[in-house]
C-alpha cells in the first residue's frame, strides 16, 4: 500500500500512495478503508527497513507487528487522493521497535497510530 519511497533515514521514513479505483482495500462507496490506512502505515515502516537492507546488500529482515495502539482515523481518503505516510522510530531495543505513524492528506493528518514491530534476525 505504498507507491513511492519519498525519504528514509535512521529515524524516519515517508512514502506516498495514490488511491486507485481497483485497490482491494476500498470501501463499497469508494473510500480507502481504515484497514488500508493501517496497512499503508505498516508498509511504510517496512519500506524503510527494506531500503536500509538493500543499501547494505543484505536481505530484508522478516518482521511482524506485535501491537497497534492509539490508532485514530479522522478521515478516509477517496479514489484519486494521494496520501503520505510517515513513520518515526521512537524506541529501539534489540529486535523490537516502537514506531509512531501518521497519514497526511493535503498537509492535514488524517490517521495516526503506534506500532510495536519485531524483526527476525
Amino acid at each position: 500500500m505504498v507507491d513511492t519511497l519519498l525519504h528514509t533515514d535512521e529515524q524516519q521514513t515517508s512514502c506516498s500512495l495514490t488511491i486507485q479505483a481497483d485497490n482491494i482495500l476500498l470501501t463499497t462507496d469508494g473510500y480507502f478503508s481504515e484497514a488500508g490506512l493501517i496497512e499503508s502505515m505498516a508498509q511504510t515502516a517496512a519500506a524503510g527497513t527494506g531500503y536500509k537492507a538493500a543499501t547494505q546488500n543484505t536481505a530484508p529482515p522478516v518482521g511482524f507487528i506485535g501491537q497497534v495502539k492509539q490508532c485514530r482515523i479522522m478521515q478516509l481518503p477517496k479514489v484519486g487522493d494521494t496520501i503520505v505516510c510517515t513513520t518515526t522510530t521512537t524506541q529501539q531495543v534489540m529486535n523490537a521497535s516502537i514506531v509512531s505513524a501518521t497519514v497526511s492528506l493535503k498537509d492535514a493528518i488524517i490517521a495516526q497510530a503506534e506500532f510495536k514491530i519485531f524483526l527476525q534476525e
